[in-house]
């Protein structure tokens, strides 16, 4: 009578740890466990199994950038994303009424009487095609690098403060009844941010000053562009920058957060004040 023939491990063979399967004569150097080749990884002596390698990338501090960002690879979701917002409002205003649209303009006269949203709004609007692809350009170039180095979240609060401090710059010395929209207010202070980032890391900046004095002659030299916007925006983004990378490790966080908020009570009352100029 024939019986089935069934492969059986010797008594006394190790198995991999995570293959029980799979013979091995090999273990791993810092646990002792039986591993096959698959479960094993080289290190300065030996190998180690996946869980060591593991535990001991688990113990290592992450590498944190002068910021205080974690050091890692990925999509600059901010970056792309604030593209993609301005990307849309600008393709739904083209089907908006037009009195919608430019309500979302800044016009100062109208901020004074209670439209405060239009400081924000205005700086996501843009009404000429070339101008949104001029900065969403600029925010594909820049953002990317300075969202790694500051981290998301500082990176998108320079970046609202810096369309911010654009949009009360052009509040305080624009025209009242003039109206001004886009991004470039926010896209200097990312100017600014870079300059100063790249000279705490001791970089060759002087691409980027060149790039700066470049925009900021055509700032003034071109008409209908809103100098107000861009120096309030570049100010902004260099001050926000300055503080976020240099200041003192042990209370990093409390610092930038701290600053932000000042920032934004020193806006609310340079508001305060024009509007009580254009009331009055």
């Amino acid at each position: 009578m024939n019986m089935p023939y069934s492969p059986q491990t010797p008594a006394g063979v190790p198995v991999c740890y995570r293959h029980p399967d799979r013979q091995t004569y090999i273990s791993c150097t810092r646990c002792g466990r039986p591993a096959c080749p698959e479960c094993l990884r080289s290190a300065s002596v030996g190998h180690q199994c996946l869980d060591c390698v593991a535990a001991a990338a688990a113990s290592v501090p992450p590498v944190r950038t002068a910021a205080g960002a974690v050091i890692r690879t990925g999509i600059p979701m901010v970056s792309y994303g604030l593209i993609a917002v301005n990307v849309v409002v600008f393709l739904l205003a083209k089907f908006a009424p037009p009195e919608q649209v430019y309500r979302l303009a800044l016009w100062p006269v109208l901020v004074a009487t209670g439209d405060w949203y239009q400081l924000v709004t205005s700086a996501f609007l843009h009404f000429a095609i070339l101008h949104l692809l001029f900065n969403m350009y600029a925010l594909y170039v820049i953002g990317p690098p300075l969202e790694e180095h500051l981290g998301r979240w500082r990176f998108a609060v320079l970046y609202g403060l810096s369309a911010l401090g654009g949009s009360v710059m052009v509040y305080l010395f624009s025209q009242p009844n003039v109206p001004t929209v886009g991004a470039s207010g926010a896209i200097y202070g990312l100017f600014g941010a870079t300059f100063v980032a790249a000279r705490r890391l001791r970089l060759d900046i002087r691409w980027l000053v060149g790039l700066i004095a470049i925009n900021l002659v055509l700032t003034f030299a071109v008409p209908g562009i809103s100098w107000q916007g861009h120096i309030g925006g570049l100010i902004t983004g260099a001050l926000i920058a300055a503080v976020f990378v240099y200041a003192p490790r042990p209370r990093r966080t409390l610092i930038q957060a701290a600053a932000s908020i000042g920032v934004l009570a020193v806006f609310a009352v340079l508001i305060g004040l024009r509007t009580a100029t254009l009331v009055g």
